[in-house]
């Protein structure tokens, strides 16, 4: 289906809950967090439904988010039901990996076809800083949790902040042994990663792709590996906006995505649909559709099609600099 710029929108991502077993500073506080009752969140059965509608005007595409999408139970069936439905060619997961090694093989059998596991560190100490929890190597098994379990592609994904000192070099050498694709993903301030509520980051923490990919660069002529190329025919599937790069005889690449230094708005291919029933045309804009109370209208499906109709009419041609909102992003979804 086609919004009214002309784009093709086939892929919605899912909040499955606003819960998460970290409290990383740029997503949510350490304490005081109101998590949504039961009620207030989609059932999985209205999920299922919700997305039988949305194929049937054309999304083909499903990745299911959080908070962290494993802490909801019920979530290897759910994957089970979505690919039942006519219509769905691929469903993708991003975690924090933790619970991966309990889940990754069940998953795999239950049809999810990728996983995209977010990490922001290699240091033990500036993990725990950054998500207040002691799981490095929880999340670290994750990652070998997901590559034993058969997933391709498995997707790094890091948020890169300056006064954090990333060892950024490290991440992408990460690609070089093992089918990983590391995405260094611009930082950019929406919700509580404005800095107003603890985390401290504003734009002078910003560094853009170009900037990054010289920084790699540089450290790995010194240490003799070469510059990154162009990938080739280890482009890892998908359908986001990174560009992806490769070291010499790398198994994996290495991908940005610039959300900042370089929008893709006007490749923008997805509608976004909260833990509470809101269906939100972008990201960075705080309009929403409430397509719950059209799930629980009880007068079938033509409710919840208008909804998602009438959100994908709002979609806008550009964020036009917008960058921060009301919610946070475990209560949007990541």
């Amino acid at each position: 289906m086609k919004d009214s710029h002309g784009r093709t929108i086939d892929y919605l991502r899912i909040s499955l809950t606003d819960r998460c077993n970290l409290r990383c500073i740029y997503c949510m506080p350490e304490e005081g967090v109101s998590a949504l009752s039961h009620k207030d969140i989609l059932s999985l059965e209205e999920i299922e439904r919700l997305v039988s509608v949305a194929a049937g005007i054309g999304i083909k595409r499903l990745r299911l988010t959080g908070g962290e999408p494993l802490v909801r139970l019920g979530v290897a069936d759910l994957i089970r039901g979505l690919n039942c439905i006519p219509g769905i060619e691929s469903i993708a997961l991003t975690t924090n990996g933790i619970l991966l090694p309990k889940m990754a093989d069940e998953l795999k059998s239950a049809g999810l076809s990728r996983v995209n596991i977010s990490l922001d560190t290699l240091d033990p100490a500036q993990y725990a800083a950054i998500t207040r929890r002691d799981k490095f190597d929880e999340a670290m098994a994750g990652i070998d949790a997901a590559l034993e379990a058969g997933f391709d592609p498995v997707k790094l994904n890091s948020v890169v902040v300056r006064s954090l000192d990333q060892d950024v070099f490290g991440f992408a050498r990460m690609s070089i042994d093992r089918p990983l694709h590391v995405r260094f993903i611009e930082y950019m301030p929406v919700g509580e990663s404005a800095g107003s509520c603890g985390c401290g980051w504003g734009k002078e923490d910003v560094i853009e792709s170009e900037e990054l990919f010289g920084m790699i660069n540089e450290q790995a002529v010194a240490s003799g590996l070469g510059e990154l190329k162009p990938a080739g025919s280890r482009k890892p599937a998908g359908w986001g906006p990174a560009r992806y790069f490769e070291f010499e005889g790398a198994k994996g690449t290495v991908g940005f995505i610039s959300p900042l230094s370089r929008h893709f708005c006007s490749e923008c291919n997805r509608l976004r649909l909260t833990a509470d029933g809101k269906i939100r045309p972008c990201l960075f804009s705080d309009e929403e559709f409430d397509i719950r109370a059209a799930l629980r209208s009880g007068e079938g499906d033509k409710p919840v099609r208008d909804v998602l109709l009438r959100a994908l009419g709002a979609k806008p041609d550009e964020h036009h600099d917008k960058v921060g909102t009301e919610r946070n992003m475990s209560q949007i979804g990541g």
